[in-house]
């Protein structure tokens, strides 16, 4: 009876070992997959960035991937804040310009970082007509309005919702502007979106609706210096652009309505080049651009699929790559960058030291014929998207 009892004894102490062992099997196994979910997992982090003249709260959205690559967006004008990314090293940097605080963001500055509507870019004389009537905006760059008036979408706080989907997140950001804001027509429902994927890459997804005829044209304004040290200019940085023309403008920066070949010119980058080799050589649209200020006209191939424009820093070994629906690219090398800006630390951006990649339709299009067409009519939706694609080389 005794070898019974003994058996039975080390039968139950054998099966509850068992038991045991495999539940902690099990929970090793779970714990292994929630933390390689989290290990893929993009996340958002919300936080209070300050506080408006007016009252409103303005939040901070740090979206974040597992590669090192950060992106800090505010609701005020929509505006990347920090961009991170790794560099060669795998030492990750911030490679835009931007400020500390809200009280410096509100503050006059050139489009740091932000949305711009309802029109990036210049308007001539403030003036468009649609079905036979005539419009007057803002003229904030007299006797011309520039990128949505005095204040346009850099300049409005925006709603915010979170939006999580694992490998990816976005923050989304709508705003109403409403009929004759800054002299535009019809109510506006904009809706701009930020995605951060697990590839580098940062999407930025524009969408809006109208009640009224009206004309739309949004683009992004961050400067980047893909060096991640802003005492550096951005003139060893080279460019590649898929462009054979560029708009030409005039001597107050609007289009002529021509288009201009960039073939042995100081505009041809197609293929990789220097910004600095020849933005400072005697040429008449240099000179009215105070170097290079222009819209590229894209090239047709694939849009929207394809990469149309490339940076790259051999020191930090930083690429950036594009690709947009749109037919247009405007390269801004900060040539009104005058040292009076603050960096986050100490100094100031001083001259050319961050350049824009600003994809949008070409300057001046309501005033220009031949150029597409940016009118959004009532039951149309305006969609468009940008994808920033970063890596090293």
């Amino acid at each position: 009876m005794n070898v019974i009892y003994q058996f039975t004894f080390i039968l139950v102490i054998f099966c509850l070992t068992s038991f045991t062992t495999k539940d902690e099997e099990t929970k090793l196994v779970a714990k292994k997959i929630v933390t390689h979910s989290k290990y893929q997992e993009v996340t958002i982090k919300k936080s209070t960035f300050g506080i408006t003249p007016e009252g409103e709260k303005i939040d901070s959205y740090k979206l974040k991937n597992q590669n090192g690559m950060e992106v800090d967006i505010i609701t005020y004008g929509g505006i990347i804040t920090d961009l991170k990314v790794p560099n060669k090293k795998g030492i990750s940097e911030n490679v835009v310009i931007g400020f500390k605080t809200l009280e410096e963001y509100l503050q006059p500055n050139p489009y740091v970082g932000a949305i711009i509507g309802r029109y990036a870019n210049r308007i001539a004389n403030g003036k468009f007509s649609l079905d036979g009537k005539e419009y007057q905006l803002t003229l904030n760059r007299p006797p011309h309005s520039l990128h949505g008036g005095e204040k346009g979408f850099n300049r409005v706080v925006w709603k915010a919702v979170e939006v999580k989907s694992g490998k990816k997140a976005s923050l989304r950001l709508s705003y109403l502007s409403k009929d004759l804001e800054e002299g535009y027509p019809g109510n506006l429902q904009v809706c701009v979106t930020y995605t951060l994927t697990n590839e580098n890459q940062l999407e930025v997804l524009y969408e809006a609706t109208t009640d009224k005829e009206t004309i739309v044209n949004l683009t992004q304004h961050s400067y980047f210096n893909l060096s991640g040290d802003f005492s550096n200019t951005i003139l060893e940085h080279e460019v590649v652009l898929q462009s054979d023309k560029i708009v030409s403008i005039n001597e107050n920066g609007i289009p002529t309505g021509e288009f201009e070949w960039v073939a042995n010119t100081p505009f041809d980058f197609r293929t990789a080049k220097k910004i600095g080799k020849e933005i400072g050589v005697k040429n008449e649209q240099l000179e009215r651009g105070n170097g290079y200020d222009h819209c590229w006209v894209l090239n047709n191939s694939e849009r929207g699929k394809t990469i149309v424009a490339k940076a790259y820093d051999k020191v930090s070994g930083r690429l950036l790559e594009v690709t947009t629906d749109e037919p247009g690219i405007q390269l801004y090398t900060g040539n009104f960058l005058k040292g009076n800006l603050p960096m986050r630390t100490s100094g100031f951006y001083e001259h050319r030291t961050g350049f824009c990649f600003e994809t949008q339709h070409f300057p001046d299009s309501p005033n220009q014929s031949n150029f597409p067409t940016t009118v959004l009519i009532p039951g149309k939706k305006y969609k468009t998207k940008t994808t920033f694609t970063f890596s090293v080389n």
